[in-house]
């Protein structure tokens, strides 16, 4: 008999692999079903309907995401604010070019966000947890007294933008050096109010 957490497991990671590669429409829940060895109906057990569990797969992706992004601020000292930034491109732009079936599969949600609000919505906050989470970080630093006050609500979004599209380009297998492009993002935003 399977353990209900690993079955659970298998069906996300097989419908992860199979949205990816064939796309919603493409991929029906008996086609899940048969690549886990479970029949369907034991599939909708776990999901009502396929758009639940395109729903729930979401909403993994959505949590990965926004961990990528997580800094712990109490763990900032004065001089980490340049690492800090340099770090968190680096990490979130070697985890995208490393998986490409995430690629793919985000490419379906954000198809999907062009007609049903639930995925725009979530996606917008997606963005907008990457302004908060840069904005944070350059409030800390200013009352850390690491950079100057100086036009950090622009200066965060401008690196929120550079960021985002970083992350939309490698989707598009767009071939830049983004490791590079991120260090000249960071170093033009910082110039002029690092103290």
């Amino acid at each position: 008999m399977r353990d209900k957490e690993q079955t659970y497991k298998q069906i996300i990671e097989t419908a992860f692999s199979m949205f990816s590669e064939k796309g919603f429409d493409q991929t029906s829940m008996a086609n899940i079903a048969a690549e886990v060895g479970i029949t369907k109906p034991a599939v909708y057990y776990y999901f009502k309907s396929k758009d639940d569990l395109i729903k729930g797969l979401f909403d993994i992706i959505a949590k990965e995401i926004q961990s990528i992004t997580s800094i712990d601020l109490k763990e900032m000292n004065d001089t980490d604010l340049r690492t800090i930034l340099y770090s968190l491109g680096k990490k979130a732009i070697s985890l995208q070019k490393q998986n490409l079936q995430f690629n793919q599969l985000f490419n379906q949600y954000l198809l999907l966000a062009a007609r049903d609000s639930y995925y725009s919505e979530k996606i917008t906050e997606i963005q907008q947890k990457f302004f908060n989470t840069f904005y944070d970080l350059f409030k800390h630093a200013v009352k850390m007294k690491a950079i100057k006050d100086e036009n950090i609500l622009i200066k965060s979004q401008l690196l929120g933008l550079v960021f985002d599209n970083i992350t939309n380009f490698i989707l598009t297998d767009t071939k830049l050096d983004f490791d590079l492009v991120w260090r000249e993002a960071v170093d033009n935003t910082l110039r002029g109010i690092e103290l």
